[in-house]
């Protein structure tokens, strides 16, 4: 998600040596931070979690750390259970997207230690739910007039169904190990749809919004869960079905396998954290405070990915660009001699 502790070191093990071989290498301080000390004398490991708005915070820190505070830094690629499980080894030292509504269970066990911590907020209105082109339910050609919630996606089977299971329609859930795709499939149970909906789960991110793009291409009906922010929903005209209000007691116990199925309800409006390993945090309380005072919103970064799809930006050149265009904001995370330090790297001075 040999005993426990074994599997998740082998798991650490291969992930890492995975990551040498393809993933990003440590990358040197540029030579603008090069009169800072960082507080660390190795480098800062970020979590590369497999989505896109995680990929540009961490090249907005990585660039952060490396200019403004002269420390190196790397990535370890991976989901977010395995990358939550070394978070709480120390394997890791920073989580730039802590999903305080969809936390997975490792996340609170080690919470609950004191293993790792959430300084606060990255962005705090991320939005998510089960949504459909609006061509499929707007229009003098809608095939779905009258599919308003969730709750109707019974009637519905035919108009997204699942060419490999043509009895039944087809759900695009997120990925497996993500804490999404357990909550999205306990609400498939409990909206009474898993007998009738495929509950489809892409390999990547990348697949679900490619099966989106190519569904809205041709017009086609699609029935998928996504989230804000996101450069998809920027890019395409989505409707998102209602569901029952959010209740505390029952999306928990959706969050939760083990639990007693309860009722479905809707996801909560998203504070998004930036979590951080307990140690890291002690030994370099100034890049904490950095950190602690790093926060955007779901709009700017919004706007970051879809300039990313659109220019073709990789998330390193999408990560200048936001800081030249928002100096106000970050000078506000550091002290001024950091900012400065940043400004000249990024050739604003």
């Amino acid at each position: 998600m040999m005993t426990h502790a074994r599997l998740a070191a082998a798991a650490t093990i291969v992930t890492l040596f995975l990551s040498a071989l393809a993933g990003p290498v440590p990358v040197r301080a540029d030579t603008a931070a090069s009169d800072a000390v960082c507080p660390l004398d190795r480098p800062v490991v970020l979590a590369g979690l497999d989505w896109d708005s995680a990929r540009f915070h961490n090249a907005v820190a990585a660039r952060i750390l490396q200019d403004a505070y002269g420390c190196d830094t790397t990535a370890i690629a991976g989901a977010t259970i395995p990358l939550t499980n070394g978070l709480a080894r120390g394997d890791v030292d920073i989580m730039m997207e802590v999903w305080r509504n969809s936390l997975a269970e490792a996340w609170v066990k080690a919470a609950d230690t004191g293993r790792v911590r959430d300084i606060g907020p990255n962005f705090p209105d991320a939005v998510q739910g089960w949504y459909v082109p609006r061509y499929v339910v707007e229009g003098p050609d809608a095939p779905a007039p009258d599919l308003k919630s969730v709750q109707d996606l019974a009637n519905y089977t035919e108009v997204f169904r699942d060419r490999e299971e043509p009895g039944k329609g087809r759900f695009y859930n997120c990925l497996a190990g993500w804490a999404c795709e357990i909550v999205n499939t306990r609400k498939l149970e409990a909206y009474g749809l898993a007998g009738l909906y495929t509950n489809f789960k892409p390999g990547t991110g990348e697949a679900l919004t490619a099966a989106v793009i190519a569904a809205t291409r041709r017009k086609k009906p699609i029935l998928f869960y996504h989230w804000t922010p996101s450069w998809l929903l920027g890019a395409i005209d989505a409707v998102k079905l209602e569901e029952p209000p959010f209740e505390p007691e029952a999306f928990d116990a959706l969050r939760r396998p083990d639990a007693p199925l309860p009722k479905g309800v809707a996801y909560p409006v998203a504070s998004v954290a930036i979590g951080v390993n307990s140690d890291f945090a002690d030994a370099a309380p100034e890049l904490i405070s950095m950190l602690t005072a790093y926060e955007t919103t779901s709009s700017l970064v919004a706007g970051a990915l879809l300039a990313m799809e659109q220019d073709k930006l990789s998330a390193e050149e999408a990560a200048d660009a936001f800081l030249k265009a928002n100096a106000p904001l970050w000078q506000g995370w550091m002290p001024a001699p950091n900012a400065a330090r940043l400004s000249a790297a990024l050739g604003l001075n």
